[in-house]
Parts: C-alpha cells; sequence; structure tokens
C-alpha cells in the first residue's frame, strides 16, 4: 500500500480546477454579454469613447460582478498549472516542458487577477463620469485580459501537449488539438497591430477552456510502466 502511494501524485485534481475555472470566468462573462445582440452588452473596443463610458455608467453592478467572479477563477487557474507541470515532473517529465506550461498558466492566471482588478476600479462610483479615464482604463484591461491571455494560454498548452505527447500520456488528438491552439494563441499577438486579428484572441480562449478540462481529466496521476519507461 505505501508503495502505491509513492507513486500516485498527490495534489487536487487539476480536471476539477479547469472545470471550475471555466464555470467562474464564463459566469463572470453572463453578466455583460447579450446573447440576443441587444444593448446593454460589453462595449467592444472600436466603439467610440462615450458608448465605452456610457456602459459604465449604467452597467457599473454587471461589470463589478464580471470582474467579481473572473477574479476568483484566476485562482484555480494557478492551481490547475502548478498542479498539471507538477504531476508532469512526478511522471518522469526531466525536460523544459513543464516549465514552460508552469510559466504560460501563471502568467494567464495573473493576467486574468489584474484585468479583473482593473475592470473592478471601472466599476467604482464616479471613475466612469471621467470619459478619458475609464477609456484608457478599458483598454488596459482589454489588452490585458485579451491578448495577454490568449498568449500565454498558448504556452500553457503548448507545455503541457508537448510534454504528454512526448511520453504519450496524452492521445494524439489531444496533442494535436493543443498544439493547435498553441499556435492560434501565439498568433493572437499580432492583434496588437492588426486589429482585425482580434478574433483570435476568443478562438483560444473557448476552446482552450475544454482542452484544458480533458486534459486535467486525462494526464494519469500514477507511474505507470510507461511513463517509467
Amino acid at each position: 500500500m505505501e508503495t502505491n502511494n509513492q507513486n500516485k501524485h498527490r495534489g487536487p485534481h487539476p480536471g476539477i480546477l479547469a472545470t471550475l475555472f471555466m464555470v467562474l470566468f464564463i459566469t463572470g462573462l453572463s453578466f455583460v454579454i447579450s446573447l440576443s445582440g441587444t444593448p446593454p452588452y460589453f462595449p467592444a473596443p472600436w466603439e467610440p469613447a462615450q458608448t465605452i463610458a456610457a456602459y459604465f455608467q449604467n452597467q457599473p453592478h454587471d461589470a463589478l460582478m464580471c470582474s467579481f467572479f473572473q477574479f476568483c477563477s484566476a485562482v484555480p487557474l494557478g492551481l490547475f498549472t502548478v498542479t498539471m507541470a507538477g504531476r508532469l515532473r512526478f511522471l518522469g517529465n526531466r525536460a523544459v516542458g513543464p516549465y514552460i506550461a508552469m510559466f504560460g498558466g501563471i502568467m494567464t492566471a495573473i493576467n486574468v487577477a489584474l484585468s479583473a482588478c482593473i475592470l473592478w476600479a471601472m466599476a467604482y462610483p464616479g471613475i466612469a463620469q471621467d470619459v478619458p479615464v475609464i477609456r484608457a482604463l478599458y483598454y488596459m484591461a482589454f489588452t490585458i485580459g485579451g491578448v495577454a491571455y490568449s498568449v500565454p494560454l498558448g504556452l500553457l498548452i503548448a507545455g503541457i501537449a508537448v510534454s504528454a505527447g512526448l511520453m504519450k500520456l496524452l492521445p494524439k488528438w489531444l496533442v494535436i488539438f493543443g498544439l493547435l491552439l498553441a499556435f492560434i494563441g501565439e498568433a493572437s499577438s499580432l492583434s496588437m497591430l492588426f486589429p482585425k486579428l482580434v478574433a483570435l484572441i476568443p478562438l483560444t480562449r473557448f476552446p482552450g477552456f475544454i482542452w484544458l478540462i480533458i486534459a486535467g481529466f486525462m494526464l494519469p496521476s500514477s507511474i505507470t510502466k510507461k511513463a517509467a519507461e
């Protein structure tokens, strides 16, 4: 029994952590999006400054709730990151991949929390009345929660996918899917130069939720014969 315990990675379940991250993040989004496409909804970056300011003047509660849930979502994402990196090391990966995943995941979690804090400041009474200030804060939150989310998320996914793929710890289709998401995530950095490429951010974000959950549930926690080899 003692040998079995030594061969099993101890820690929180990464699949549950990834699921909690997705649920909290999307719960926050639910306060600021409109599925029908009718106002009020979170303004896009190409909209006029007055439109951006008007949203936060009229919908501070929605912005506040979004900031709260998204700030909370950073915690399970950070725990997921260190758990997956630690498990890959435990299973025998001594290459740089787990550290790349850890760097990407921690950076993503920090940026989620930071963008949520900026959004909280935008919802604070009186801030939205100052249009130049609210506009500057908006673009900071959009960049930190957008491209500064998708690029490091791509590193997190790539680090896990490559490390687990080389050791045959995850199925080939999931590894390939992960590498595709990682490529899209890194390519989203071009949206800083070419705004029309901003669509690459949600193409990384939402499929990325699913990938993290599947990888979290499928990565083994025990040292198998295959992993030991």
